[in-house]
């Protein structure tokens, strides 16, 4: 297979040629009322974990910012929200944190708000709420957030009791395991080289980098003002605007990386997810109720599956995931313009792309989480934002994936349809 450093050296060329594929070979939906869309999906930044300028921000004022962005955006009033659904991972108290956030984003007390915690789907599953209340005429538009914050509540840091008879189902013991063992057991297991995987992490920042410099992100991102002490422990009040992770990078410069997780391991601080904090929010409603309101549909449902994998491999979910959503939409890995899938891992992304013989151009065209990050509970929201105002960017009618592995051995992946302007 062509090496990823020489793909993205033709880069443009590559998107060129994408861009050529007949529209006219997608399934032609029938268009109805009920059809879930979404009208729109904004981000914060997405800042370095303990020293980046969120290192020293409230998780719900990151959410208020995103849920005072998407209403500014659409223009709806914040009454006119009938639920509220917020992923997140690592927060104890973010009932109550969510909560918080919407009050300090003007919407009402009589707007209900919930969370859901589905791992590192949880911003993903949150619009699979919201989308599931719609069907069911339980509310007519709501808000899916995601939000984290790797500052605020780092990754294990809550005490908890394991049950005794974990000892006896392997399976159990194995939900247990680091993330980046689980990396390297991808790597080991389905010859994921670290020259691979360096090739991969390298090439998630070039384009990210690409991405940025062009411009790419701004309509996606909504500023944050906030305050942020500095190493002297002085505060100063900055507007962030920009992803923090995004970092010049070299192959010499992946390579002297030590391997983190295992001794002679191939998973490194450079081709793995880097700890962030950040939020995301999407509008989400059907079809009539946003013509109703006069609302740009930003784009369409099409389907979505969640599948259970081996925990001790937990990151080949999109691999198990991405063909049963793809088959509930009628469509080919070939129908498919832009994948977004998340970067836990350099070994279980480039896995997955390669066992579903996706073509490499087409995943992540402005970076994935290697380079902007990987705020757990927001990262399903984010991607959503980031795929969808890439679709729109490229003006046609394009289809597109969001998936994502989950701790413990899942995989989830949801298609989405730009159907052009409207």
């Amino acid at each position: 297979m062509e090496r990823l450093t020489t793909i993205f050296q033709h880069l443009n060329a590559a998107e060129q040629s994408v861009g050529l594929r007949e529209v006219a070979s997608l399934p032609s939906y029938q268009r109805k009322a009920d059809d879930i869309v979404v009208v729109s999906a904004l981000r914060t930044p997405i800042t370095k974990a303990k020293r980046g300028y969120f290192k020293d921000t409230y998780v719900d004022d990151m959410l208020a910012a995103v849920f005072q962005g998407v209403l500014s955006d659409t223009g709806l009033s914040a009454s006119d929200i009938a639920d509220v659904c917020v992923g997140n991972v690592g927060d104890p108290k973010i009932a109550l944190t969510a909560r918080v956030a919407q009050f300090f984003s003007g919407m009402p007390e009589t707007v209900p708000v919930y969370h859901t915690n589905r791992q590192c789907a949880s911003g993903l599953q949150a619009f699979m709420n919201v989308a599931g209340s719609l069907k069911t005429g339980q509310c007519d538009i709501g808000i899916a957030a995601g939000v984290e914050s790797l500052s605020k509540n780092p990754m294990g840091a809550s005490g908890f009791e394991l049950n005794p008879r974990l000892k006896d189902y392997p399976k159990a013991q194995d939900s247990l395991l680091p993330m980046g063992i689980t990396s390297e057991n991808v790597a080991s297991r389905f010859g994921i080289s670290r020259r691979a995987q360096d090739e991969f992490a390298l090439a998630s920042q070039q384009k990210a980098a690409k991405a940025a410099a062009s411009g790419l992100f701004d309509a996606e991102i909504v500023p944050v003002t906030t305050t942020v002490a500095d190493a002297g422990g002085q505060l100063k009040t900055v507007t962030v605007s920009k992803d923090e992770g995004i970092r010049p990078t070299t192959m010499e410069g992946l390579a002297k990386l030590r391997a983190v997780f295992k001794e002679g391991g191939s998973t490194t601080a450079g081709n793995s997810s880097q700890l962030s904090d950040g939020a995301a929010a999407v509008v989400v409603t059907t079809r009539g109720e946003a013509a109703k309101r006069g609302l740009p549909v930003l784009g369409v449902l099409r389907s979505f599956a969640v599948i259970g994998c081996p925990p001790d491999i937990m990151g080949i979910g999109p691999a198990v995931a991405i063909p049963e959503a793809l088959k509930k939409a009628g469509l080919k890995i070939d129908d498919i313009d832009v994948y977004e899938i998340n970067e836990a891992f350099a070994s279980q992304a480039r896995y997955c792309v390669e066992k579903l013989g996706i073509p490499f151009e087409r995943v992540n065209p402005k970076g994935g989480a290697i380079a902007l990050g990987h705020p757990l509970g927001c990262t399903g929201a984010r991607m959503i934002a980031t795929l969808l105002h890439e679709l729109k960017r490229r003006g046609k009618r394009s289809m597109g994936i969001v998936s994502m592995c989950m701790g413990t051995g899942m995989g989830a992946a949801a298609v989405f349809e730009y159907e052009g302007a409207n």
